[in-house]
């Protein structure tokens, strides 16, 4: 029998069952390209505001390392370029991911692989339809991406590219995926992997557009290929062509691999559990084991992120008070180099409540995977459950900022720029009840409501648009204020404003009691 055999069928059942899984992502990236067209016209519309938001964004390495090099400012077009594509193909990249993952080996992992090899169902069909349906999806959006976004008013050519960059970063993304599949152990750490290499790739793009450094580094990641076609600035389209080599290279490798594997079993083996229990046996530190990997790879990776960012600090501080900066970064505290590092660690804050927010998450997994009612048939309170997973929500974005913080005071002070790395690592405690707040609102709607779960994920995205397009956007003092770091204070300011930090805080306790309220009277699971 062949292994492609059954791939026809096994796709379009695939595709029926994971069409609304995708839709999201895809309607997504495209309201993040079609939005910018609209709100560049809307909010723009003079040619002097133009010119001073591209001297303004264009040279601010915050926004740079996010968004990439900004190539063209004064067309709609060219901030579409700036705005969307880094992001739109980082989200692109994600779908694939999660896409590839969900349909191959997860399906190992929950038993219904071995149903479908029961069946007329060749070895490599699973993947072949995985990786088909991650494919297809990136083409769709880029499609999607394209009409909408002209429809709405974008170039044709220079939306053409862009969403042509979409379509790239989906293909490439999804054989890393694929190739992370066949060497995890399961499903999870096959994630793992794949977005873990797509988030050295996006920080290594990044760095070299916020950096300055030399520009041959771009090609060291497949996103900074991407990036050379230039959309709206040169509209390249020979960069696509390694990208597309490089998703083939990488889906050979998946199947040979896979062909080389067990069934279930990754190339990179799990350990056997110890014969004993150990800190296991009690409810914390089950807790602590479910998430310990997840922990490390992200402690660590907010560490280097904050070498980075002091890095990137670094080089601007030169500038002085005088800087063109001042007054687009928020805080307006006692120098550039200060503000620069009050907005680099809100958005380390940020993404540090990631993990805390999936911690929270994974309360939920635990119910609907029927882990949770064995715990609590016996002496286990639901309180003291929902404490095993709450406290390590909270403290561990905590260590995270105040390690990012640590290392960020550790290169911005040895670059002599006048601040220390006790006022770095201040600042970095300043910032911790803005990211317990935004963990404690994944907490009470995990807690109180699971049904809207994913509205825990609001605040994450809500605080990062703020903090970033918020004062370049002219939006309102109670639009900012919506976003919790925006009232994190400058800790070396003559009098930083303590009292909006403290509200912030208040709101954070509120929130957790709200999440033990509701986990303790609702149904579980």
């Amino acid at each position: 029998m062949s292994a492609l055999v059954g791939v026809a069928p096994l796709a379009r059942v695939t595709l029926r069952q994971d069409a609304r899984s995708i839709a999201p992502w895809i309607v997504g990236t495209t309201a993040l390209s079609a939005s910018s067209i609209l709100a560049y016209d809307l909010l723009f519309d003079d040619p002097q505001e133009r010119a001073g938001l591209a001297a303004t964004l264009g040279s601010n390495p915050a926004l740079g390392l996010v968004f990439g090099p900004a190539r063209d400012l004064l067309t709609a077009d060219g901030f579409n370029a700036w705005r969307a594509g880094a992001l739109g193909g980082f989200l692109a990249a994600l779908m694939a991911v999660t896409t590839v993952v969900r349909n191959s080996r997860a399906d190992e992992d929950s038993g219904q692989a071995e149903l479908l090899a029961s069946g007329v169902v060749g070895r490599a069909a699973r993947l072949q339809t995985a990786l088909g349906l991650a494919w297809l999806a990136s083409l769709v959006l880029g499609v999607v991406s394209w009409a909408v976004t002209v429809a709405v008013g974008g170039g044709v050519v220079d939306t053409a590219v862009q969403a042509a960059t979409y379509t790239g970063a989906g293909l490439v993304f999804a054989g890393v995926a694929a190739v992370a599949a066949q060497l995890g152990a399961d499903a999870r750490s096959a994630t793992s992997l794949a977005v873990g290499t797509l988030a050295v790739a996006f920080l290594a793009r990044g760095f070299v557009d916020a950096s300055g450094t030399a520009t041959w580094l771009t090609w060291v990641t497949p996103l900074g290929w991407l990036q050379e076609t230039r959309p709206a600035a040169g509209n390249r389209w020979w960069p696509l062509l390694p990208a597309l080599a490089l998703a083939l290279a990488l889906a050979v490798l998946a199947f040979v691999l896979q062909s080389r594997r067990d069934f279930g079993q990754g190339v990179v083996a799990a350990r056997p559990g110890p014969a004993r229990a150990g800190a296991v046996a009690s409810v914390w530190g089950l807790a602590l084991r479910l998430h310990r990997a997840q922990l490390v790879v992200w402690l660590g990776g907010l560490a280097a992120l904050g070498a980075v960012f002091g890095a990137v600090v670094s080089s601007v501080a030169g500038d002085g008070a005088d800087s063109p900066f001042s007054a687009l970064l928020p805080g307006g505290g006692s120098s550039v180099v200060a503000a620069f590092v009050l907005t680099f660690l809100s958005l380390l804050g940020i993404v540090a409540a990631v993990p805390g927010v999936q911690i929270a998450q994974r309360v939920h997994a635990e119910e609907t995977d029927h882990r949770v009612e064995p715990l609590l048939a016996g002496a286990l309170r639901r309180s003291r459950f929902f404490a095993s997973h709450a406290v390590p929500a909270l403290a561990a974005p905590a260590v995270a900022v105040l390690l990012a913080g640590a290392t960020m005071g550790a290169v911005v002070s040895s670059a002599g720029t006048g601040l220390g790395a006790g006022d770095v690592l201040a600042q970095a405690a300043a910032t911790v009840p803005a990211v317990w707040a935004v963990v404690a609102l994944a907490l009470a709607v995990v807690g109180a409501r699971p049904a809207v779960r994913l509205a825990g994920w609001l605040g994450v995205v809500a605080s990062f648009a703020l903090t970033l397009f918020g004062p370049t956007f002219r939006l309102p003092g109670w639009a900012l204020g919506i976003s919790p770091f925006h009232h994190v204070p400058d800790v070396t300011a003559a009098s930083p404003g303590w009292t909006g930090l403290v509200v912030v805080g208040a709101a954070a306790a509120a929130l957790t009691v709200v999440a033990f309220v509701g986990f303790g009277r609702r149904d579980v699971g």
